[in-house]
Order: structure tokens, then C-alpha cells, then sequence
């Protein structure tokens, strides 16, 4: 290849490239995961569409053969039954109005936050048009009728409580909770993206088939109507070579195309070696010193000492049996909220050290000690062990590592120099412990109830009394 001469390379054919903006914002792209090449739904009906315009959210009803000999009746007529019941709140419209389940509704979801670098292109005489996407969905089946039916057993249920409920003496407790400070801002997690979803009503829209002419008429938007000549490329051949094709060691570009959390080669080897090391200890939960060289050496630094990276790595991890973890405050930075409940980044800091600290004492941890040593609610306190350690056959947790005792060994002047860290914090830890304990919290209310709460009885004669 190096021997032949760039001017014999002939240019087989030339393709004008057009960009048309017609669709730029109202292009959506839709994406089937669960789609098979038996079921597909690709000659199927759609017997309704609703979107929710601010979400950005898309609904579709699609019809099921009802006639077909694979389809089992008895079965559809019992999920519309038990999705719509036996009559309608007024004001409700039925979830299947002909009393048979005939339709699987399919609703979206948002796989990408950031669709500018993804575009969708058509190729037609001998030119190829593209359109930019506004966002890409996936639709999956929605079995939303399970929780119709949920919903009104529960009220069905909470009816007959209530008939059942005599005018005995009711005694109530009467907590008293200190009062706050201001309150916190609106959690940005998953608790909110689901409320501000619910509270937008679904708007009808028509659909028309891929065959129709109005879909026909859309579709010949997405092709440029400016189709002025571009500029000729101005730059020589040698020159456009090397944009193609980078000297080693150059910013290729490649990160503008890779999700957010993900860190090209190039780039890691640019970063000082504090930095890399948090990249490597983030993406790998537990690592083992060895492990921590072979990534540097074979594919980052080559020169890399021993030395300099027993200096650097007690600034970014933790020491813990011979193998090391990312700090904590490099998992959770300030100001982030966890993505299951918003809990502030202080918090989960504070677990996950009181995981890794029991760990340094323990061999196994089980996960409701966790939940209420640390307070945290059980989604969160699940990610703080999954960061470090995993479930055994007996469903216990441990390191995701075994101890590394070679390494210990080797460089005992790291090894007590964190467990000095241990030591200085032990008591906090240990105080988390008995704090929360749940039996002491009984014993007391047991044995002090006249201090420490009050009771309040409550007649339907609106009288009140206090013990």
C-alpha cells in the first residue's frame, strides 16, 4: 500500500450529500426491543395513538387476531374483566369496550438523552438526504390493566374495612418529630420523573399507515429542498489523510461519539495519572494492585513506576484486605442525588464508608444491617454493596475479591496506615450500630412510654383523654 501512488486511485463515483431540516423537530425514530420475527405487530392494526406532547412520551394500541386459532378467548375475556370489572365509574372509559382483551397497548421510553449525533438518511437517485432526530423511543408492551384491577380490589377492600369498623376506642400514638429546617429542594430522581409523567394527560392523535398518502406526503419532507451546490472540499490530499487518520497519541475525536460516562483511550492517556487512576478504580469497582499496573502499562503508560503509583493510588482509594476501591466521594460527588430515591450524595458517602469499614471487620454483611445501621432507603443501600461486593450461595455479601495477602505482605506501611484510618473512625461506625438498633428502641418505649410518648383515646363522642 505505502509503495503505490495516491493518483492512481480512481474515484469510482461521486454522491451528493443534502441535509433537509424540514423534520427536524417533529422526527422521531421508534425502536421495537421486544419484537420477534413471529410476533412483530407488522401487519397489525393500530386502533389508537396518544402522546404527551411535554414528556414526550408515545402510546400505542395495537389490535391482537382475535380470531385466530392461537388466540385463547376465555383468557382475553377474563383480563377485560378483570381490567374494567363488572361496570364503569362514571366518567371512566373501559380499557376494552367489547369485553375482550383485543388490543396490547405498547408505551415509550427515552433510550437517549442526546440523539444531536444520530440522523436518519434516505437514499434515492443516485443522492443521499439526511434529517436530523428530535428523539429516539423504545416502545414496549404496557400491561397498565394489571393495575386497574389492583386499584379497585383495593378499594373494593378498604369498602368492606370500613363497613366492618365498630365505634370501639381507638388508641392513637402521638409522635412528635423535631422540627426542620428549610425544605429540601424537589428531588430530581425517579420518584419525580414518574409524577410529572402522571400528572400529564395523554393527548389522541391520529395514525396513519405507512402506506397512506399523508405518511407519503411526510415523507417526502425529509428529503432537502435547498439543493444549492456545497463547496468543493479545499483541503489537499495529504492533508485530508491525516484528519482521517490522526498520528498516534492525537485526540481522535472519538469521545464526541461515546455516552457520557465513557472515557476513551485517547483521552484517559492525556489525563494525569491521578485522574486515571480514578477512571480505572471507578470502572472497576475492586481491583487488585497487579491489576491496577497491567491496565497502566499495557494499555495507558508504559513507563509507569511502582512507586509513583503506591504514591498517587492512597489518594484516590481505599486499602481494603489487599485489594483497592474508589473513595467514596469520587462514586458520589457533591450535589448529586442517588437515581432511585434523590438521596443527597452526603448520605450515600457515609454508607458506602460504613460498608467498607464493617467489610475491613467482617467477612459477610447481610443487607437489612446495612439499611439500618445507614438509614438508607433499600434501593440505596443495595447500590452501596453492590459497589464493592456480591451475594454468595447463601445470601450473604461479600467482597467482590478475595484478600490479596501477598500485597499486604509486600507493603505493610500501607496496610496500617489505613487501618489507622479505620481506628480514628471506628467509634462513629460502632455508634451507627447501636443507635439504630431496634431492639434498645423497643426496650425503651417499653420501659419509659410515660416519657417518652403519649397516648391519645379517641371516642365517637368526640371526647379525648391522655394516658
Amino acid at each position: 500500500m505505502a509503495g503505490c501512488d495516491a493518483e492512481d486511485d480512481d474515484v469510482i463515483e461521486e454522491i451528493p450529500v443534502f441535509l433537509s431540516k424540514n423534520l427536524q423537530d417533529n422526527l422521531y425514530l421508534f425502536q421495537y426491543p421486544t419484537k420477534t420475527q413471529v410476533s412483530n405487530f407488522e401487519n397489525a392494526a393500530v386502533v389508537n395513538c396518544c402522546v404527551k406532547p411535554i414528556n414526550k412520551e408515545v402510546k400505542v394500541d395495537f389490535a391482537l387476531d382475535t380470531e385466530s386459532l392461537f388466540y385463547d378467548r376465555f383468557k382475553g375475556e377474563q383480563m377485560a374483566l378483570a381490567a374494567d370489572g363488572k361496570s364503569q365509574p362514571k366518567g371512566e372509559r373501559p380499557t376494552f369496550k367489547r369485553g375482550i382483551m383485543d388490543k396490547q397497548a405498547f408505551v415509550s421510553s427515552t433510550s437517549l438523552d442526546d440523539v444531536s449525533k444520530y440522523i436518519v438518511g434516505i437514499y434515492a437517485d443516485k443522492e443521499i438526504h439526511l434529517s436530523p432526530l428530535t428523539s429516539i423511543l423504545q416502545l414496549r408492551p404496557s400491561f397498565s390493566y394489571f393495575d386497574k384491577e389492583d386499584k379497585r380490589n383495593k378499594a373494593e377492600q378498604k369498602a368492606l374495612n370500613e363497613e366492618d369498623d365498630d365505634e370501639e376506642l381507638q388508641q392513637v400514638t402521638v409522635k412528635f418529630a423535631r422540627s426542620g429546617g428549610k425544605k429540601v429542594k424537589e428531588r430530581q430522581g425517579y420518584d419525580s420523573f414518574m409524577k410529572k409523567s402522571v400528572d400529564e394527560p395523554w393527548c389522541e392523535t391520529y395514525w396513519h399507515s405507512r402506506t397512506s398518502p399523508t405518511a407519503e406526503l411526510e415523507r417526502q419532507k425529509m428529503f432537502a429542498t435547498n439543493r444549492q451546490s456545497s463547496h468543493s472540499l479545499g483541503l489537499e490530499t495529504q492533508k485530508y489523510v491525516e484528519k482521517l487518520l490522526p498520528a498516534e497519541g492525537q485526540d481522535q475525536g472519538i469521545d464526541a461519539v461515546l455516552p457520557a460516562r465513557v472515557i476513551s483511550k485517547a483521552k484517559l492517556k492525556s489525563m494525569p495519572l491521578i485522574d486515571q487512576l480514578k477512571v480505572i478504580l471507578k470502572d472497576g469497582k475492586m481491583l487488585s494492585f497487579d491489576d491496577v499496573m497491567s491496565i497502566l502499562q499495557d494499555g495507558v503508560d508504559a513507563n509507569v513506576t511502582i512507586e509513583k503509583v503506591l504514591r498517587t493510588l492512597p489518594q484516590v482509594g481505599i486499602l481494603i484486605h489487599g485489594n483497592w476501591v474508589p473513595q467514596s466521594e469520587i462514586l458520589y460527588p457533591n450535589e448529586m442525588l442517588s437515581n432511585a430515591n434523590g438521596v443527597k450524595s452526603e448520605l450515600m458517602i457515609r454508607g458506602r464508608d460504613y460498608v467498607l469499614f464493617r467489610f475491613s471487620r467482617t467477612k459477610y454483611l447481610y443487607r437489612p444491617q446495612v439499611v439500618f445501621a445507614t438509614q438508607l432507603p433499600p434501593e440505596e443501600a443495595l447500590e452501596v454493596l453492590q459497589s464493592v461486593a456480591k451475594t454468595n450461595s447463601e445470601k450473604k455479601w461479600e467482597l467482590l475479591l478475595p484478600p490479596d495477602a501477598q500485597f499486604e505482605q509486600r507493603y505493610p506501611d500501607l496496610v496500617q496506615r489505613q487501618e489507622m484510618v479505620w481506628r480514628a473512625t471506628e467509634q462513629t461506625y460502632n455508634e451507627m450500630d447501636h443507635e439504630k438498633s431496634p431492639k434498645r428502641a423497643r426496650k425503651r418505649s417499653q420501659r419509659d412510654s410515660k416519657t417518652y410518648s403519649a397516648s391519645v383515646v379517641l371516642s365517637t363522642d368526640t371526647s379525648a383523654s391522655t394516658s
